[in-house]
């Protein structure tokens, strides 16, 4: 039932005393942090075939007064884990890994969406399946380790799998 709930709903009935606790504990699991690094619905999208990459986004808040930086991570799913930029030149998309790792400005957050930073997810072990979730690592200068899960959503997808950010 709390499916159905947007997240301004629910924050209306919250603010209205409307809704209870117990309904607060389905969001806690698009929400993953350590110190003061706040990482909101890790996703990717599904996979064709034999496709040896895929694309990982989510977005980073920094609640802290100091910058922290994502220099890297791991997922289950693959062999290399790496933080990607993504321009578009003169109609050409091009890739890139970001040397020195990302910035995470203090008080601000970096989304990691299609068409931009991204991670990119090198190696699979295996094709991604609409639905289905697979656990990762990112790795913060300042935060330290912070262990994800990321939804998995359609081939093609441009926005968060329904049910993961997407309420």
């Amino acid at each position: 039932m709390l499916a159905h709930f947007t997240r301004a709903a629910l924050a209306a009935a919250l603010a209205l005393g409307l809704a209870g606790a117990p309904l607060l504990p389905a969001f806690a699991a698009d929400t993953f942090g350590a110190g003061d690094i706040r990482v909101e619905t890790p996703w990717s999208r599904a996979t064709p075939g034999a496709a040896p990459v895929a694309g990982g986004y989510l977005t980073i808040v920094n609640t802290g007064s100091e910058p922290d930086r994502l220099l890297g991570g791991s997922a289950e799913i693959s062999e290399r884990f790496e933080v990607h930029s993504m321009e578009t030149v003169d109609g050409v998309a091009r890739m890139a890994p970001v040397q020195g790792g990302l910035e995470i400005p203090p008080g601000g957050s970096v989304a990691l969406a299609p068409g931009g930073y991204h991670v990119m997810l090198m190696g699979l072990k295996r094709p991604l399946a609409e639905g289905e979730t697979f656990a990762g690592t990112l790795v913060f200068e300042r935060a330290g380790e912070v262990p994800v899960v990321f939804s998995v959503g359609a081939l093609g997808s441009r926005t968060p799998p329904m049910g993961h950010g997407a309420h």
